[in-house]
């Protein structure tokens, strides 16, 4: 899951994106809303925690022009108010849920999952096939029955070809959702990556290399 973090408090913002990366997200941090647009003109994004009050382009507008723009992205957004009249109005303007500050990590990591899982067409929140089982929310991935521990990169990785369905994902995409905009995109690192999954999967192999295209289940 690419998630975009938009919030002007640093230290927040950076410790919010750590966690997140924790959880197997690939995460861009911007501290302000004019840097906000820019991303999102550019890169593609599943969620958006936005904070609403933000220099240079308010919150409020940056939601408005994701909504605009008809993007797929969904918007959690973040305030410092808890009065339920600036919850309706965030609503309102585009917003697909609201969570007031202080919060509770585990509760945001919560949320930005229930929303990434909105930006597609609908998938269980358990994700099964070939024999594997991936729980997003646990961070758990089983083979008929066998944990497997997983780094965060190789979770992302696994989580993105089980939601494609069957469907090919090219390396790009891999890099796409998988990891930040600081990732060189000439290095060898989806490879590596999938290598490695395979490895800790056991045999039969199950992520299936196809020439020229990318990788499937």
């Amino acid at each position: 899951m690419r998630v975009l973090v938009v919030e002007d408090e640093q230290l927040l913002a950076d410790a919010v994106a750590t966690g997140l990366r924790r959880e197997a997200m690939a995460v861009d941090v911007v501290y302000d809303g004019a840097a906000a647009l820019e991303r999102i003109g550019v890169n593609d994004y599943d969620v958006v925690v936005l904070d609403r009050d933000l220099p240079l382009v308010h919150g409020d507008d940056v939601c408005r022009k994701i909504v605009e723009l008809g993007m797929p992205t969904r918007v959690l957004m973040l305030t410092a108010s808890g009065d339920v009249s600036d919850r309706v109005e965030g609503l309102e303007i585009g917003a697909d849920d609201y969570l007031p500050k202080p919060f509770a990590f585990s509760e945001l990591t919560a949320r930005v999952r229930a929303l990434g899982r909105r930006t597609s067409v609908p998938l269980p929140p358990v994700l099964e096939r070939a024999g594997i089982k991936l729980d997003p929310n646990r961070r758990e991935v089983f083979r008929d029955g066998r944990e497997i521990q997983l780094a965060p990169k190789e979770f992302a990785v696994l989580e993105v070809l089980l939601r494609s369905e069957g469907a090919v994902v090219s390396a790009e995409q891999l890099l796409e959702k998988a990891w930040d905009e600081n990732t060189d995109p000439f290095t060898n690192v989806v490879r590596v990556t999938v290598m490695t999954l395979r490895r800790k999967l056991g045999e039969p192999a199950v992520i299936v290399t196809v020439p020229g295209s990318g990788y499937r289940i």
